[in-house]
C-alpha cells in the first residue's frame, strides 16, 4: 500500500524543525526512525499533510551523564542504547530490555524519542521510562518544558505534547548502589508486541531491606501502568517469595487489560502476576549481587 500525498520537509536544525511544526501544527508529523509512522502511513491509518524529517539533526542524538542523570537525545537509536557502556553501567534495565524489542533491523533504525512520542501502550520503552521515573523534555519554537513520565502518556497513542512541540530528550536518574532491575514480557513470537510485560526496579540497603521499588507494565492498559500499591508493599521488607506473591496480587488489581483475539483479559491479568513474581526475583538477585 502507499501513503496519501504529503509534503516532505528535511529539517537541518532543531529551530528549522520547530518552525515547520509551528506552521503546520497537527497537520505536520515528525519523522524519526519511521518504524511505526511509515507503516501507519502506508495503511493510511494516519495521513499527515506534512512530514518533517529529523534525521539530519545530529544534536538530537547522543547519550551523556551529568549530575546523576542520564540524558538521552530523542533521535538516539535503539542499537546505540543497546551497545552503550554508560547505559549498561548506570541503567541496566534498558540494556536488559532492548533485545526484547522487535528485531535487529528495526532496532538499527528505531529511535527512543519516536517510540515514546508514538505512545503505543503495548510498547516496552514507555513502561521502562515510567519504571525509571523518567522526565521528558518538550520543545517548541518559543518555549521548553519538562514532563514527568507519569504525566506524559495520557492514553493509547496520545501524549501530553502540544501540537507545536517536539520531544527532544529523555532524562533518567541513575540508579543508586545496590539496585537491581529486570524486564520480562510474554509475546506470541519473538519480536511481537507483548501480551504483557513488566519492568521492575528494586533497591536494597546494606541489611538487604527494600528501600525503593517500582513496577511498570506494558500491554495491560491504554498507557504504561505503574502499580504503586504493589511496589510500596515491598518497601521496608526483606524480600522473599511471600513478598513477591503479595506484590503480584496487588499488581493484578492495578492493571487494566483490554483483552484481544490472542489473550483474554483474565489471561493477561494472570500473566501480570506471573511476570511480576519472576521479575522481582531476578531484580532482587541482581540488587544483591550486581547486574
Amino acid at each position: 500500500m502507499k501513503p496519501a500525498p504529503f509534503r516532505y520537509i528535511v529539517a537541518h536544525s532543531i529551530e528549522e524543525a520547530l518552525a515547520a511544526k509551528a506552521e503546520h501544527g497537527e497537520e505536520g508529523r515528525f519523522l524519526a526512525g519511521g518504524q511505526s509512522l511509515v507503516p501507519a502511513m502506508n495503511f493510511r491509518l494516519v495521513q499527515p499533510a506534512v512530514l518533517i524529517d529529523l534525521n539530519p539533526i545530529s544534536e538530537l542524538a547522543g547519550i551523556e551523564r551529568a549530575d546523576g542523570v542520564l540524558r538521552i537525545g530523542a533521535m538516539t537509536r535503539y542499537r546505540a542504547l543497546e551497545r552503550d557502556a554508560i547505559v549498561w553501567r548506570d541503567l541496566p534495565l534498558i540494556t536488559h530490555a532492548l533485545p526484547e524489542i522487535a528485531h535487529p533491523q528495526i532496532r538499527n533504525r528505531g529511535t527512543i524519542g519516536g517510540n515514546l512520542a508514538n505512545a503505543d501502550p503495548a510498547s516496552e520503552l514507555p513502561a521502562i521510562v515510567r519504571a525509571l521515573g523518567g522526565r521528558l523534555r518538550a520543545r517548541s519554537a518559543i518555549s521548553e518544558r519538562t514532563i514527568k513520565a507519569a504525566d506524559f502518556f495520557v492514553g493509547a497513542l496520545t501524549t501530553a505534547l502540544a501540537a507545536d512541540e517536539m520531544l527532544s530528550a529523555i532524562e533518567l536518574p541513575v540508579l543508586p548502589a545496590r539496585s537491581g532491575t529486570a524486564f520480562l514480557e510474554m509475546s506470541r513470537r519473538r519480536g511481537d508486541f507483548a501480551l504483557a510485560g513488566v519492568a521492575a526496579v528494586v533497591t536494597l540497603d546494606a541489611e538487604e531491606i527494600c528501600r525503593n521499588a517500582r513496577l511498570a507494565y506494558c500491554g495491560l492498559g491504554d498507557r504504561p501502568i505503574h502499580a504503586t500499591a504493589a511496589a510500596q508493599s515491598l518497601i521496608g521488607e526483606r524480600l522473599s517469595e511471600a513478598a513477591f506473591a503479595e506484590a503480584a496480587r496487588l499488581a493484578q488489581d492495578a492493571v487494566d487489560p483490554q483483552g484481544s483475539v490472542h489473550a483474554s483479559k483474565g489471561y493477561q491479568r494472570h500473566l501480570a502476576g506471573v511476570l511480576t513474581r519472576r521479575a522481582l526475583r531476578t531484580a532482587t538477585e541482581r540488587a544483591r549481587h550486581g547486574h
